[in-house]
């Protein structure tokens, strides 16, 4: 009788709250998820934490990333190792950025992050290039993606030095209300 399986202590699932934009019960719900993407690796029991991540092939299926250009990056940039591969933790997290009661400075952030395809904490040229050629799904040609390139460099390059920082980045957003939506 009443043997109601425990998935989380009472401090794990207190520490998720505080570290995320989730209630108790949409917590559940993403950790069901997450169990559902692989039933066969995931325990129902993480009270003693496990050790487990969630192969990108899996995390990249699910319907709110498989259409988006860049479900890749945005699984490297929330995984751990970078690899895309992803703990309960990185998961949560990642949906929390994404959820409607993230700061538009976090969602800046994480934007910035998934932008910056080379990981030197600025996007240069050449990041801005595979972000323009994911974003039309390669359906324009190489100049006309360098000219909208040079354009954003132009106008947001705050520093002239070639390149956007995060505040650079993040002035632009300014501008842009609707970018982040």
């Amino acid at each position: 009788m009443g043997n109601k399986q425990t998935v989380f202590t009472h401090e794990q699932l207190e520490a998720y709250q505080d570290c995320t934009f989730f209630t108790r019960k949409e917590i559940m719900r993403l950790f069901y998820r997450y169990q559902d993407l692989a039933p066969q690796l995931v325990p129902l029991d993480y009270t003693s934490c496990p050790d487990v991540k969630v192969p990108y092939e899996l995390i990249g299926s699910m319907p709110e990333l498989k259409d988006n250009p860049f479900r890749q990056r945005i699984a490297q940039v929330f995984s751990e190792d970078g690899d895309g591969h992803m703990t309960l933790d990185n998961f949560l997290d990642m949906f929390s950025v994404m959820s409607e009661m993230a700061p538009r400075d976090l969602k800046a952030y994480y934007a910035f992050k998934i932008y910056d395809f080379n990981n030197d904490d600025y996007i240069c040229a050449w990041d801005l290039e595979q972000t323009v050629t994911k974003l039309t799904r390669g359906e324009l040609s190489t100049e006309e993606v360098s000219l909208i390139c040079e354009k954003v460099l132009d106008e947001a390059d705050g520093d002239h030095d070639g390149r956007l920082s995060l505040e650079d980045f993040q002035n632009m957003i300014l501008r842009a209300p609707d970018f982040l939506r």
